[in-house]
């Protein structure tokens, strides 16, 4: 009961906060006028769409992938649409070296950095596991650790723009020819699925969900699960974790 009073009202104010201002804080393309976006994954799919929506937006786009003729026809697009600025730089996030120094490259080229859009990823075949551990070190290294370096090299431009990390997981078309006859659900319209990420990217959401059905982001983004982080987050002792960063460095 003790706790009930303590706590219930607060969290519950915080949460009803959270929701009616969320609700009530609507996107507009001008939001995007002259924003320097990084976008991955670019040469087709989702990724496409997305450097097309933000042209037309007046953004500055830096779009990346391995396929250098791809981006090519895309940053051309992207200049045809209404684009700020718009380069390609070619690579694999394989490479970790690649990943660091292209986020510093195209802050360069745009003068700084408003929003990273991680759309890559590398495409595995849905099968049973069978001990292909360069499979899965592969797998780690282009959809986890690269996402994890390329956001620690953006970070010091982001802090300062106070930009946004959008990070992509889709079933569009691509995603849909790679399990061809495994996955059955429908693909997502990768024109709608694209706007849709900008948007939330923009308005910093912590979530965003592009589906048909309107409960599937109620039952993903419901606020028990969120009152439950932060009731795990209240177990911990802030001061002192600030304490050990001064003391053993940032990255210890």
């Amino acid at each position: 009961m003790a706790f009930l009073k303590k706590y219930l009202l607060t969290i519950l104010m915080v949460f009803l906060a959270y929701y009616y201002y969320s609700a009530n804080e609507k996107f507009r393309p001008e939001m995007l006028q002259g924003k320097k976006v990084i976008v991955t994954g670019a040469s087709k799919g989702i990724g496409r769409e997305i450097a097309y929506h933000l042209a037309k937006m007046g953004a500055h786009v830096v779009v990346t992938a391995r396929s250098k003729e791809a981006l090519q026809k895309v940053v051309a697009r992207c200049l045809e649409l209404g684009a700020a600025s718009a380069h390609y730089i070619a690579g694999s996030m394989e490479d970790m070296t690649f990943a660091e120094e292209f986020v510093a490259e195209a802050g360069n080229l745009m003068g700084g950095l408003d929003m990273l859009i991680l759309n890559h990823v590398l495409y595995n075949r849905l099968t049973f596991f069978h001990g292909e551990i360069d499979n899965v070190r592969k797998s780690m290294e282009v959809n986890f650790h690269s996402f994890v370096v390329l956001s620690v090299a953006a970070m010091p431009m982001l802090m300062q723009s106070q930009g946004s990390i959008a990070v992509v997981s889709s079933v569009a078309e691509t995603a849909i020819k790679a399990t061809s006859g495994i996955y059955l659900g429908p693909a997502s319209p990768k024109e709608e699925c694209a706007l849709e990420i900008i948007k939330g990217t923009a308005l910093r959401q912590d979530e965003m969900y592009y589906v048909g059905s309107r409960w599937v982001p109620y039952l993903l983004g419901n606020p028990g699960r969120k009152i439950m982080e932060f009731l795990s987050a209240a177990e911990y002792n802030w001061d002192n974790v600030l304490s050990n960063e001064k003391l053993y460095g940032r990255w210890a």
